[in-house]
């Protein structure tokens, strides 16, 4: 599972960028971001490390986007506002899961306001 967004006070680690694979590498089912290739067991746990913490890093971004895409959705000032129910049916979430990633979403758009973006480092 991954671990927690940072909050204002912790630094939000950068991680290895994610290197897109060749089309001919991609469809290779043993392929890996050319893991297989290293030999060296140290280089390869430090690279695995770097995709794994990459990896999180990407999911907790994007599930931040969903939080916020949620809250944005559930907005009562939108005529075409969906409910928690209509937002987890689309999401694939349970009602009380998208509830809170509304709250969640709300609390990164009050931190927009207050002069930090999604991207911004919290």
């Amino acid at each position: 599972m991954a671990e927690p967004t940072p909050r204002r006070n912790e630094p939000r680690l950068r991680p290895a960028p994610l290197l897109f694979e060749p089309a001919e590498a991609a469809g290779d089912p043993e392929h890996f971001f050319d893991l297989e290739s290293i030999e060296d067991p140290r280089v390869l746990l430090t690279r695995a490390t770097e995709l794994t913490q990459a990896f999180r890093a990407a999911a907790d971004r994007a599930m931040e986007f969903q939080a916020i895409a949620a809250a944005q959705l559930a907005d009562p000032r939108r005529f075409d506002r969906l409910t928690a129910a209509d937002i987890a049916d689309r999401a694939e979430w349970t009602e009380d899961y998208a509830k809170k990633m509304v709250e969640f979403g709300r609390d990164l758009l009050r931190g927009e306001q207050d002069g930090r973006t999604p991207t911004d480092p919290l």
